[in-house]
This record gives structure tokens, C-alpha cells and sequence, in this order.
């Protein structure tokens, strides 16, 4: 795994935190008794669920794997209220050429959730749109074609 920093919000570090005491306690213990439960029902070597539960296990231990190297190399956040232009943390209304608007904020990669209304620094809108202030154009090159905003407001 890569040693490059995981920029994330309290919240966000607040909900790896809890997801990863999930998986290393309930989550491990289900596993555990599932493989348990298969190897009761004799013949490993040709059991279906007996398979299944072990690649649940891989799984599991892979996302731990995952979530604590991005907690080893995170870097925080910092809010300190300066909204003059957009950055890490920051949450920007941008309007696009159609005239409709949205409201995203600016996270690392490690939390960027869409649906939530969290984009990536990295991500073709979030790159193009770090270091930008208000009343500024922004121009991305998204897989859908190029889309030309510009920052109504940044908070």
C-alpha cells in the first residue's frame, strides 16, 4: 500500500474510526462463526458456504488492512474559517453554464461520497475548482464532456 497522505475531516476520520471497531469486532466474530458453522457440516474441501466464508474473511481483513493504512497516513482537515478561496474542507456553490447550481464539499479521496455531496480534490470538478474564488470560472474535463462553472459562494 501507498504512503501518500489521506487528507480527511474529523467526520470523516470519526467514521473510518467506527467502521474499522466494527469490522474488527462484530464483523470478525460473524466470519469466524460462519466459517465454524461450515466445517461442522463435514467436507470442506467441496463446500460452498464453507468457500463463501472464507472470502468474506479476505474481504474483511482487506478493508481493515485498507482503513488503517489510510488512518496511519492521514492528514487532517484544518477549518479555520477562511473562505476566500476553495480548498480541502471547503464547501462551494458552483454554477454551471445551464444556469444550474450545486453544492459540493471538498474532501480527500478517502471520504468523497457523491451521493453526500462530497467530491474529491482529485476528482476532474475538485481539482479544477481548488485554489478558484468567488465569481471565478472553473473548467473540467469530466468522462461526460467538458463542463464550464463558475464559484457562486464559498463556505
Amino acid at each position: 500500500m501507498t504512503d501518500k497522505p489521506f487528507y480527511l475531516t474529523k467526520e470523516g476520520r470519526a467514521k473510518l474510526e467506527a467502521e474499522i471497531e466494527e469490522l474488527e469486532t462484530t464483523g470478525r466474530m460473524e466470519v469466524a462463526e460462519r466459517i465454524r458453522q461450515a466445517k461442522e457440516l463435514g467436507d470442506i474441501s467441496e463446500s460452498g458456504e464453507y468457500e463463501d466464508a472464507k472470502n468474506k474473511q479476505a474481504f474483511l481483513e482487506g478493508r481493515i488492512r485498507e482503513i488503517r493504512n489510510i488512518l496511519n497516513n492521514a492528514q487532517m482537515i484544518e477549518e479555520d474559517g477562511d473562505n476566500r478561496e476553495v480548498r480541502l474542507g471547503s464547501s462551494v456553490t458552483i454554477r454551471y453554464e445551464d444556469g444550474e447550481e450545486e453544492e459540493w464539499m471538498i474532501v480527500g479521496a478517502a471520504e468523497a461520497s457523491p451521493r453526500d455531496g462530497k467530491i474529491s480534490n482529485e476528482s476532474p470538478i475538485g481539482s479544477a475548482l481548488m485554489g478558484k474564488r468567488a465569481r471565478q470560472k472553473a473548467t473540467a474535463s469530466t468522462p461526460s464532456g467538458v463542463m464550464k462553472m463558475t464559484v457562486v459562494k464559498i463556505r
